[in-house]
């Protein structure tokens, strides 16, 4: 009707399954992202308590369900039944966000000052976790750097993800044996402040890894063994691997934009120095094209310097 005030719809709120009384305060926050994974997440639940039990920190479990439509939920539930030694706290989100969507969401609800991620497949061994543990707090983030590719379609993953690795180090100036890795942990608070920049998508991972590596912050690998996932990958090889690229980008155009812009320009500017002089030595004189070059070449430059300052700023 004419003139009447819509009333808003109230959004969905996320389910949370926490223990009656007050929360104790906690070391570790281990985050399991799950969507769909009833086949695996019984036997991920049993390593990683098996693991953090023998790893001298208090924790706690925090399951993150992205809107699951099997009995992923029903299978974490009877896992948590069965677990005493330490609280599995379930977080159901009411729409499918993606893996980070459901990471930020973890992250945000956790109560460990160490967020130590994983993947609820089964793919990474939860019996490296005291190893990663034991590099904290000396360093910021420390990572499983996988040693072998056990997802589908490896004739087309390796050499995408080394190109975008190698681009990615080239970009930071960091050495990374493993940009995507699902086996992350790092320090709760130095993140909070980037969150925003997080994707929802599988490109998450790599974000939080380029943020702290291109701000200065300690970033160690673990050597980690690999195994094949439990029950269907969800990894779209065309669109997740342009995401990772477009993600390396932004994320240093956000913080080391000459990195981008340097070599932006000096490519324009061999071009603009190749083209005047084959236009100089066939035509006597420099063309409008010439020049248009060379000033295309220092307003990049130009862009670049300003950007740096403007992210310097923002620091």
């Amino acid at each position: 009707m004419h003139g009447a005030t819509a009333i808003p719809t109230p959004r969905p709120t996320v389910r949370v399954d926490r223990p009656i009384g007050p929360e104790p305060a906690v070391a570790v926050s281990v985050l399991i992202p799950v969507f769909n994974e009833e086949q695996a997440i019984g036997r991920v639940l049993g390593e990683v308590v098996a693991a953090m039990d023998g790893a001298g920190h208090s924790y706690e479990v925090l399951v993150v369900d992205d809107a699951s439509t099997d009995r992923t939920v029903d299978a974490i539930r009877r896992s948590a039944a069965e677990v005493w030694s330490a609280p599995i706290r379930l977080i159901q989100r009411p729409e499918q966000g993606g893996a980070g969507a459901a990471r930020k969401t973890g992250i945000r609800a956790a109560r460990g000052e160490i967020v130590l991620m994983l993947d609820g497949d089964g793919s990474y061994p939860a019996a490296v976790i005291p190893e990663v543990l034991s590099y904290f707090p000396a360093y910021d983030q420390v990572n499983g750097a996988r040693t072998s590719e056990q997802g589908t379609l490896p004739w087309l993953r390796r050499p995408a993800k080394w190109l975008i690795r190698r681009l990615a180090c080239h970009l930071t100036g960091k050495p990374i044996p493993d940009l995507n890795t699902g086996l992350k942990a790092l320090k709760r608070e130095v993140l909070l402040p980037y969150l925003g920049l997080v994707p929802d998508g599988f490109s998450c991972v790599t974000t939080m890894t380029l943020c702290f590596l291109a701000n200065g912050y300690l970033v160690k690998y673990v050597p980690t063994p690999y195994r094949p996932r439990i029950g269907k990958s969800k990894f779209h090889p065309l669109k997740d691997t342009a995401a990772y690229l477009s993600t390396v980008v932004r994320i240093v155009l956000c913080f080391r934009p000459l990195r981008i812009f340097v070599p932006l320009a000096a490519l324009v500017s061999a071009v603009g120095l190749a083209k005047g002089s084959y236009s100089f030595t066939t035509t006597g004189t420099l063309q409008e094209s010439d020049v248009i070059l060379f000033v295309a070449a220092l307003l990049t430059f130009v862009l670049g310097l300003l950007a740096e300052v403007v992210v310097a700023q923002h620091r």
